[in-house]
């Protein structure tokens, strides 16, 4: 993107910061970890205080560090639900789907589009420290989610799921 995609905005100037938590308060989210970067500092000028932040401080190495690092900022809860900020047309509705299913500790779940294994992904509690531990460069939690039972949660009729890695 040529910058921090927590600082990139639309060209109506909409930060992809912003709409992410409003996306993810709109689903459902009560209590949101925003894990930061690059342009943490600038990042965190977006953010109106109701979210927890951590900063990755290997967030050089991708995706794997950011995910290791929100894992271990987070307090006691069945499940999370992992979203990245750099997903467009992936709206609230996609979370309330996902959300329903983040009451057990041993879920395993993502969103996918036609078929096509996407985010938001939920990480029941009992799976973090596996997460964490294979959680890698720019791979997130893909081999450990290849490596499990995963409930797959069709969404291709709310969104594409695309992400943007363009400007």
């Amino acid at each position: 993107m040529g910058m921090p995609k927590a600082l990139v905005r639309d060209d109506d100037g909409t930060s992809w910061l912003r709409r992410s938590l409003a996306v993810l308060r709109d689903g459902g989210c009560a209590e949101i970890t925003v894990v930061l970067g690059a342009g943490a500092a600038e990042a965190r000028l977006l953010l109106d205080g109701s979210v927890h932040t951590v900063i990755a401080g290997d967030w050089a190495e991708g995706m794997g560090a950011s995910l290791r690092t929100g894992l271990r900022a987070l307090g006691p809860a069945e499940a999370v639900v992992v979203s990245l900020v750099d997903l467009p047309d992936v709206g609230a509705e996609v979370v309330q789907r996902l959300l329903g299913l983040a009451t057990d500790p041993a879920v395993l779940a993502r969103a996918t589009y036609d078929g096509d294994p996407g985010h938001p992904v939920v990480l029941g509690h009992d799976h973090w420290a596996g997460v964490a531990a294979t959680a890698q460069g720019d791979r997130g939690a893909r081999d450990y989610l290849a490596d499990h039972d995963v409930l797959l949660v069709e969404c291709g009729d709310l969104a594409t799921g695309h992400d943007r890695d363009e400007p």
